[in-house]
């Protein structure tokens, strides 16, 4: 793996990356309300997450966050039961699906054998708290989630279940990380879930 970043390699890559996840027929609004594919707007919340919180994060790494949930409507949760064993099950097969399709895109725009296999490395979040930047991908994941994503989440579960998902959540983080998400902009309510969770 090369020290220096071939700067204009991972923006082609990077843009890459997000013109398949343009096909999302799912669409989202981005903060000035503008129509976004969902992954799209996703992956670029991560990456901007990512600039924020790590500035000097590798270049594998910021392939990884931008590409970590690329393509992801194409394995959709309903095609597996709506149960446990389900869930686990649709999770593996989408990590190996997100760390193909990156392999598969950053294969096309000449990467090396060594970076790729340590992007779907991170991608698959291999030896969380064992690797750093596994898991400062895992902070910008729950970031990402408690920003953008929890107040919509919020308002279609039961405090139980999500007091109890805020847990899980916060286990996953680094001290950093979990700093990092008490400053976040939460409504007053979603604020109050979070000092239920960490009571």
């Amino acid at each position: 793996m090369t020290n220096t970043p071939d700067t204009d390699q991972l923006a082609r890559t990077l843009a890459a990356f997000d013109e398949a996840n343009r096909h999302d027929p799912r669409i989202d609004h981005d903060e000035e309300g503008h129509h976004v594919p969902s992954e799209l707007l996703y992956a670029q919340r991560m990456s901007r997450t990512l600039e924020a919180f790590r500035p000097d994060a590798s270049e594998a790494l910021q392939l990884a966050t931008r590409c970590q949930h690329i393509e992801r409507w194409k394995i959709p949760r309903a095609d597996y039961p709506m149960d446990r064993k389900g869930y686990l099950l649709w999770r593996s097969n989408l990590k190996k699906f997100h760390g193909e399709r990156a392999a598969e895109i950053m294969q096309q725009q000449g990467y090396d054998e060594e970076t790729i296999t340590r992007v779907v490395m991170l991608v698959n979040k291999r030896q969380l708290k064992r690797d750093a930047e596994v898991q400062t991908l895992e902070d910008v994941i729950c970031l990402v989630f408690l920003h953008y994503y929890f107040e919509d989440f919020r308002l279609k579960h039961s405090e139980e279940k999500l007091i109890d998902i805020v847990a899980k959540t916060w286990r996953k983080m680094s001290e950093e990380g979990q700093e990092a998400a008490l400053q976040l902009p939460l409504s007053p309510d979603s604020l109050t879930l979070v000092q239920k969770a960490l009571a």
